[in-house]
């Protein structure tokens, strides 16, 4: 899995940071790609980058606010022109349907694949064949939300020297092994596959908060995460003014991250009152979590098994 980072600013686009957008994609689940909000100037992000706008087959909205929203009807219409042709679905807040069918209706916007909107709620749980994905309520000043999103455990390595050291060679009959089926070999003998198999591996987990103060939804959802991907609109020296606009410093966001045991913070919503100046923020943050990057527009990071 890989994060790729289109989008880090907070507010309005600036030169150095376009706002904010965030895509997963899943090379290890046929090169899936989900896409993490989708402010102003999105899809022109993504053509410069390797990623393939016809692979996104999910997108969640964290919130309503415009530099999460403002760039999803152009990106949708050029789905299609880069075919995208397989079915698409939308997970945002309250709000989400009515400005999209507003928007696409007015602008006679035809889109040619089959979309789907699901309108998320606090506590709500998606099921996917892959992940299991959980959705809880921030603090911010308008509903917003963070995804929690879970890789189901997989099964241990094949241990093949073991196989082939009681005479089974390579074939179909690995693949049952693998599945943990009990199996008969030509000589008679049964086998159970989960002997030969490894420790079962822990699925990933990574969580995508969208705006907020600091919570304990916030601490809930990045429980042990693999990554935290978290916003620090703000430097501690301006901690009230964040609290006033229900945002997070960058010491609240590895505050956060100590508190939920996570192994890798990533800082994003960075605001353009810091340009020039963004290394302060990942200092500030460090000296509370040493795991932790700052993000800029076009960076990508490996998420390993």
């Amino acid at each position: 899995m890989e994060l790729h980072f289109l989008g880090t600013g907070a507010g309005v686009p600036s030169k150095g940071r376009n706002v904010s957008s965030i895509a997963l994609t899943l090379p290890e689940y046929g090169g899936r790609m989900w896409l993490f909000d989708c402010g102003e100037g999105t899809q022109h992000q993504i053509l410069n980058s390797s990623l393939k706008l016809s692979k996104m087959e999910k997108l969640f909205i964290t919130h309503m606010h415009g530099d999460h929203i403002f760039g999803i009807p152009g990106t949708l219409g050029s789905r299609s022109f880069q075919g995208g042709v397989y079915p698409l679905t939308i997970y945002g807040p309250s709000g989400i349907r009515h400005y999209l069918e507003t928007v696409l209706s007015l602008s006679r916007t035809h889109l040619p694949y089959e979309w789907n909107i699901v309108e998320i709620t606090d506590g709500m749980i998606i099921e996917d064949p892959d992940f299991t994905i959980k959705i809880a309520q921030l603090d911010h000043v308008v509903p917003s939300f963070g995804f929690r999103l879970v890789e189901h455990d997989s099964s241990g390595k094949l241990q093949v020297d073991r196989l082939q050291a009681i005479g089974i060679p390579p074939g179909s009959i690995y693949g049952k092994i693998k599945r943990g089926e009990t199996v008969q070999l030509p000589n008679g003998r049964t086998i159970d596959g989960n002997d030969f198999l490894g420790p079962r591996q822990r699925g990933r987990i990574v969580t995508i908060l969208g705006d907020t103060r600091r919570s304990e939804s916030a601490i809930s959802l990045a429980e042990n995460a693999d990554v935290l991907v978290h916003e620090a609109t703000y430097s501690e020296h301006e901690r009230e003014l964040a609290h006033t606009y229900f945002h997070s410093t960058a010491t609240e966001a590895a505050m956060t991250a100590r508190e939920a045991h996570v192994s890798t913070l990533i800082l994003t919503h960075i605001s353009p009152r810091y340009h020039g100046r963004e290394q302060s923020l990942l200092t500030e943050a460090r000296h509370i979590f040493d795991r932790t990057y700052l993000a800029r527009d076009l960076w990508s990071y490996t998420i390993s098994q």
